[in-house]
């Protein structure tokens, strides 16, 4: 098994982490929903009219069902994944979401697929999901609010099936297109939110110039990546690979804005670390 695949994963997790400074960048109110239904209409819509001018869609072909199933987990995320922030703060909300996806896309794929997790996906993943815990509750948050991190829970349960039924679109279909189908019929399923919350926001030139970010490098860009990532490896590895996304925060936020990291937020991106190499390179040893 090639390297390639778990770079493009790793590189998609860099682009998502992201999303979160290109939207402190937005002036004037602007709820989360807003943005997801923003976000997927401009990634999906852009990339779909770029695959009609240039190769084209071979309708019949594309399997509905996935990519029907994929577009409604992903438009689910968002509003469990904002919900859960909200309610619970954004270290907890996140760490229940991003710690709890591989361990629900390992469980699917058991259950589903009758794939048995192996000792090196075990290992790297056990090894991920604590240097996670220890990255984003150094911060010395002790309390969550329960419904908070049930929503969390049902949005790591989205993303992972996000995973794993996608892969089944990616079987018949390539990245590009696959993700244009997919992320066009997930705006269509959030585009009602825009006729509840105000979204004047996007008149400001500036504003709309991070919606167009989100939508096609946050969006677009990196679904493409980690789609072409998945044609190559299971789902339940891609997801655990995704946990690249805090680490790469951190590293960020010591290295450019020059934040501190204690001493146990450190362990944690070692842990994060050895995680993503025990999978990486774990995998490419079995594969000789």
């Amino acid at each position: 098994m090639k390297f390639w695949p778990y770079m493009w994963m790793l590189a998609a997790a860099v682009l998502w982490r992201t999303t979160g400074t290109a939207q402190s960048f937005i002036v004037g109110e602007a709820h989360p929903l807003t943005i997801g239904a923003l976000r997927l209409s401009v990634g999906g819509f852009a990339l779909l009219a770029f695959v009609l001018l240039t190769k084209g869609l071979r309708w019949r072909e594309i399997p509905w069902q996935a990519a029907l199933a994929s577009a409604v987990l992903m438009a689910l995320f968002q509003p469990l994944f904002f919900s859960a922030v909200q309610l619970t703060g954004v270290a907890i909300g996140t760490v229940a979401t991003i710690g709890s996806a591989p361990v629900f896309s390992g469980i699917l794929e058991w259950t589903l697929l009758k794939r048995r997790p192996d000792r090196i996906w075990v290992s790297a993943t056990v090894s991920a999901i604590a240097g996670c815990f220890l990255l984003f509750l150094g911060n010395g948050s002790a309390s969550a609010d329960p419904a908070g991190i049930l929503l969390a829970l049902g949005a790591g349960v989205s993303f992972a099936g996000y995973a794993i039924t996608s892969k089944k679109v990616l079987e018949k279909m390539d990245a590009v297109p696959a993700v244009a189908v997919i992320f066009s019929l997930s705006a269509l399923c959030l585009l009602p939110f825009l006729l509840f919350y105000d979204i004047s926001y996007i008149t400001d030139f500036g504003n709309l110039g991070v919606i167009v970010y989100l939508g096609l490098g946050a969006t677009s860009l990196s679904y493409i990546l980690f789609s072409a990532g998945l044609k190559k490896i299971p789902s339940s590895s891609a997801v655990t690979l995704s946990l690249g996304e805090p680490m790469t925060a951190a590293l960020l936020g010591v290295f450019i804005v020059g934040e501190n990291l204690s001493g146990s937020a450190w362990f944690g991106v070692l842990l994060l670390l050895g995680g993503i190499l025990i999978l990486t390179m774990g995998k490419r040893k079995a594969a000789v």
